[in-house]
């Protein structure tokens, strides 16, 4: 079955023809004029989703049919791809969560092509309180190769992404065999000295999850591991850009510093996309979402309790506040997360590539979604 799109370039701006056929690009045809004003970009990677709409990936009670609800959730978002993130948990805990994300991937096909794999964030973290973040402290452990690869039997090969602290002796060795593996190696929750971090980054890890936060509220000028992170000029950076996580002056460093080697996450809880109010948390316990979408202890509400923001609205915050322009602000939510897993320049709307989409129309300075394409399928259309 054919299928043709008249839209307009998110980067080039001009008008063009696609032709899909099944699920991916057949022919693209340069147009002459198109008044309708409506846009084509590529649909956004989240390589870090805790949770969405009120379904949570670290909860015991979670389904394979929780998993394809969820996956469907974030289609109305504009996310075609995404990674579900396992936090500090027990073995048993961590084991059940992979099984059942590997469950739903065998029932339903397009599920399956929306998860690019999982990753394990923790518990091979630090034990100090802030770089632990809200991850228990009881599950907390030294990196362990043996249990890893239990884990990644169950997952079937799944497990693409691990942040984890260099501080612990083992580390290096186990980011070795991580590398050898395949599998990538982030730092994050991190209390990670200097020599750790370069220790950590020579072994092969290269990326730096959510920079700038899960990190302690005081620290000295200099050095210490923002700086050394930020350094490395090996290390890519995840950033949560919702304007709660990061003040503009931080993401504005950050981006400057590694404009080329910089993506967003939304690292979301299941609180993202639910209707402001009071919730209840089995991790943070009593929490608050405001109507602005910040999530926040409801008993301190200085402290943050996670994200509860999406994708499109972190493009949207970059755009808003001049932070970058809207084809950069797409590219570090789509094309860049794909370039840091694939570890090459990514294309948009060739011949032969896969047709991950978002149709979107501009109103002012915002990015407005009207339908979102999976495989070459409409499944989510205002």
């Amino acid at each position: 079955m054919k299928t043709s799109l008249e839209v307009i370039h998110y980067k080039t701006q001009k008008p063009i023809q696609l032709i899909l056929e099944g699920e991916r690009i057949s022919k693209v045809i340069e147009s002459d004029s198109n008044d309708n004003n409506i846009f084509l970009s590529p649909g956004l990677v989240d390589l870090q989703v805790n949770g969405f709409q009120g379904i949570d990936f670290n909860e015991d009670k979670f389904s394979e049919e929780d998993v394809i609800t969820l996956t469907t959730h974030l289609w109305q978002v504009g996310v075609t791809s995404y990674m579900p993130t396992l936090i500090t948990g027990s073995d048993q805990k961590i084991s059940k969560a992979i099984k059942t994300i590997v469950n739903a991937c065998s029932i339903n096909a397009l599920v399956d092509q929306s998860i690019l794999g999982i990753h394990l964030e923790g518990p091979f973290i630090s034990k100090e309180e802030g770089p632990r973040g809200a991850h228990p402290l009881e599950f907390v452990q030294e990196p362990n190769w043996d249990l890893f690869k239990s884990w990644q039997e169950l997952a079937e090969g799944r497990i693409k992404l691990i942040t984890l602290s260099p501080e612990w002796d083992k580390a290096v060795d186990f980011i070795e065999r991580c590398a050898e593996s395949g599998v990538k190696v982030a730092i994050g929750h991190t209390a990670a000295n200097s020599l750790q971090i370069e220790a950590a980054v020579k072994a092969g890890a290269s990326l730096s999850t959510h920079l700038g936060n899960a990190a302690h509220l005081m620290l000295a000028r200099h050095p210490n591991y923002i700086w050394d992170q930020l350094a490395a000029e090996e290390l890519w950076t995840s950033l949560i850009g919702d304007g709660f996580h990061l003040p503009n002056s931080v993401l504005k460093v950050f981006m400057k510093v590694k404009p080329n080697k910089t993506f967003l996450i939304s690292d979301s809880t299941k609180f993202a996309g639910l209707t402001p109010g009071n919730y209840s948390s089995p991790i943070g316990g009593e929490i608050q979402l405001s109507s602005s979408g910040r999530l926040s202890m409801r008993h301190n509400p200085a402290l943050l309790a996670g994200s509860a923001s999406t994708l499109l609205h972190g493009i949207n915050y970059l755009i808003q506040n001049d932070l970058a322009r809207p084809d950069e602000a797409i590219d570090m939510a789509s094309v860049k997360p794909f370039e840091y897993l694939s570890g090459a320049a990514q294309s948009t709307f060739t011949k032969g590539e896969k047709a991950d989409f978002l149709v979107f129309e501009k109103k002012g300075s915002k990015i407005k979604l009207l339908q979102t394409i999976k495989s070459g399928e409409i499944v989510y259309s205002v």
